[in-house]
């Protein structure tokens, strides 16, 4: 029985155990890592001017470009790998200001009292908020919160402590709360004249939508109910707001065996007396459900007395328009494809969005810029091709904007005009010398069928060379709302998930990253399946579909097969272990969730009253089933356990408990714990650590070589 327990700065007495057999590829971990990741990208409302955040080795950094000659220049200085994020770029209506947060953790399920201190400082990190004048000036630190907003006459609020606050843009003044609110205040949003603050006012099983006009004042609340309100949305004129309502948390469980409706709907209130009453309401159908592909509805107040958003109706994620006049929703984006990010044009005539689909083979698995009149189903592509383009924004009145990528170049920004054929690039810097653009494979659509029918996705990294029959990796994604893509992620945990699977098919592996049920991009029934994860665990049916394609794939040795993941990932390749070391004859595990039964008080509420017994009990009974632990006896692979122990997504017990499960009964294991990282590591130290275990550890278990 093999058991090491490793901190981040063992790992070099851990890679020099490990002795890989062989050598092989023509590039290291540290070289397909180097890649600088762009994100965060967004634009000034009044102004040709837009700005990113750009990763380069750890070091965050704010770039801004303005027309007309989009030239990029780097805007911060920071040059440490010192795991404090750069997020919420927001810039002054006029764009002569930038206002950024450092620090956080803006992907965490519920939240701590402490800040990430992945850099294990002896400082305290704390969230703080930094305003950059784009006219000349070191940045200069506002205030400590999050979430900025600023208004058309350059007032900052902003949340501290769940309550709104507001300072001065110069750093120079003393911050202040706004106002009182007895919620948990979130969501802020300007009306544009900048005299109102709208705002999203938590009471924690239901919220109201707030307005802020003056301390001398009361606050307004939009016809307020047992619901729980949210995406406020002031109309062009900023005589109304437009909002989305659900039913309160309290009351019945929705059942956490059988799918049921989620119904929602959009109401319109007056900004200055709070009357409102609704103006569409969902079917009670599954297909009528709150969407949450792209986590919110993207509701947007068009021109022309128009309210655009996105919901599933047909089964695909579509933006639809209704007029405040009367009728029904249009469909202005149909077909069997997904829109994801969505942003508006200047004149709020166009919707501006990015979408699977295209006409170049293999564009359900990539992202494309789109246009569509806001009042007519007419959508034209602004970009195509073998490249991928993501998150728009409109950078004037006939420019938009995106992050860009290929299969082997890394995300950068792009520029298009509002028709297709006038694409550019802007120049980001080169890439680091050694990055091995030329070495890199373009990974393959494949399909695959589960026991039950249901089609899979996925794509095969495989490298053209005459090699004797290689290993073959799975690798099952997190989310699980998320899809793996013929090319670079816009997500930074997936980007480095793709070039760690560059890496083993370089280095002597095939690769087969599978898109399993409950990923989005192949429409709502592949998405929100029946039986999933905690209910029966039915998309472990993918997995093993994957696998038998992944034996049968020429070059492919059958019995020399891995599977590594994160998060729900490192869930899938717990269970595969548990229940098929006959064909999964290792795995890592990243962070994964491994018994569903410790979280039947988040699911169900802790108020007796609130379930039925037996409900629940068959519930917790089928979770549990569900769950690597319940099938650990028969877990016989040897695996990798990787975790940071300030976890803020998954437990950091879920990694104790299959640690100890495993000893008890004698399965080799080894675990990697990196003290004060969080669920998506922020250093790149971590992932560099992580990523170079991963693969030593495979090449290991399986025989083949690395570097």
């Amino acid at each position: 029985m093999s058991r090491r327990y490793l901190g981040l700065l063992a790992l070099t007495a851990f890679f020099a155990f490990l002795q890989p057999v062989s050598a092989a590829g023509d590039f290291t971990m540290s070289q397909v890592l180097d890649y600088p990741f762009v994100d965060g990208l967004v634009a000034a409302e009044h102004a040709d001017r837009i700005a990113w955040m750009k990763n380069v080795a750890g070091a965050r950094n704010i770039w801004v470009a303005e027309g007309p000659a989009w030239k990029p220049r780097q805007v911060t200085h920071y040059t440490q790998d010192d795991g404090q994020e750069i997020t919420q770029l927001t810039f002054s209506p006029d764009g002569r200001k930038l206002v950024y947060v450092r620090g956080g953790d803006h992907d965490a399920n519920w939240p701590e009292p402490l800040e990430p201190d992945p850099a294990s400082s002896t400082d305290q990190p704390q969230v703080t908020i930094w305003a950059a004048s784009l006219t000349g000036g070191a940045p200069v630190k506002i205030a400590e919160g999050d979430a900025p907003a600023i208004s058309a006459r350059g007032q900052l609020a902003y949340i501290k402590d769940n309550q709104v606050w507001t300072a001065p843009l110069t750093g120079k003044g003393k911050p202040e709360r706004l106002f009182f609110d007895r919620g948990k205040d979130r969501s802020l949003v300007w009306s544009p004249d900048g005299t109102r603050l709208a705002f999203v006012s938590n009471r924690d099983d239901h919220a109201f939508i707030g307005v802020f006009t003056s301390k001398n004042k009361p606050l307004l609340y939009l016809a307020p109910s047992t619901g729980n309100d949210g995406m406020p949305r002031w109309s062009p004129d900023g005589k109304q707001i437009a909002f989305v309502r659900r039913p309160g948390s309290a009351g019945p469980i929705r059942p956490l065996l059988v799918q049921t409706p989620n119904p929602w709907a959009i109401w319109v209130a007056n900004a200055d007396d709070g009357t409102g009453h609704p103006v569409w309401k969902s079917p009670y159908t599954l297909e009528g459900s709150y969407p949450d592909t792209a986590g919110e509805a993207n509701l947007h107040w068009a021109a022309g007395n128009r309210l655009v958003f996105m919901t599933d109706l047909d089964n695909w994620p579509h933006l639809y328009s209704l007029s405040l006049d009367g009728g029904a929703p249009l469909l202005l984006t149909p077909g069997n494809f997904m829109v994801e990010h969505v942003a508006i044009s200047r004149d709020r005539k166009l919707m501006i969005y990015d979408a699977n689909t295209g006409n170049t083979s293999g564009d359900f698995d990539r992202r494309h810029i789109f246009r569509v009149p806001v009042d007519r189903a007419a959508p034209s592509a602004i970009t195509s091709g073998l490249s991928l383009e993501w998150a728009p924004v409109v950078a004037g009145n006939d420019r938009v904007a995106f992050v860009t990528a290929t299969a082997q170049q890394p995300p950068s920004v792009g520029m298009a005009g509002m028709e297709a054929g006038t694409r550019s690039a802007l120049d980001t810097g080169p890439l680091p010398a050694d990055f091995p653009v030329a070495s890199l494979v373009t990974p393959k659509p494949v399909t695959f069928k589960a026991a039950d029918g249901v089609t899979a996705h996925g794509q095969l990294f495989q490298r053209a060379d005459s090699q004797a029959s290689k290993p073959g990796v799975i690798f099952v994604h997190g989310g699980p709302p998320r899809q793996m893509l013929l090319g670079w992620h816009y997500m930074d945990y997936y980007s480095n998930a793709y070039a760690v699977n560059q890496y083993l098919a370089n280095h002597g592996f095939v690769v087969l990253s599978v898109n399993y049920r409950l990923g989005i991009g192949y429409g709502r029934k592949f998405h929100q399946p029946d039986h999933w994860g905690p209910t029966g665990a039915s998309e472990y049916q993918d997995v093993l579909a994957g696998a038998h394609f992944l034996q049968h794939v020429p070059g492919v040795d059958p019995n020399r097969i891995a599977i590594w993941g994160g998060s729900y990932g490192g869930f899938l390749t717990a269970l595969s272990l548990a229940r098929n070391s006959d064909i999964f004859k290792t795995g890592v595990d990243l962070h994964g969730v491994h018994d569903w039964s410790h979280f039947m008080d988040d699911w169900y509420g802790k108020l007796e009253d609130r379930y039925e017994k037996g409900d629940r009990e068959q519930a917790t009974k089928v979770a549990w089933e569900s769950s690597p632990d319940s099938a650990v006896d028969g877990w016989k692979s040897p695996v990798l356990l990787i975790q940071g122990d300030d976890d803020r997504n998954v437990p950091f017990r879920e990694t104790i408990d299959l640690a100890r499960r495993l000893e008890m009964r004698h399965v080799p294991h080894d675990v990697i714990v990196i003290p004060n990282e969080i669920h998506g590591f922020l250093r790149h130290a971590s992932w560099l650590a992580a990523d170079q275990a991963t693969a030593e550890y495979l090449s290991r278990q399986l025989h083949a070589g690395t570097r």
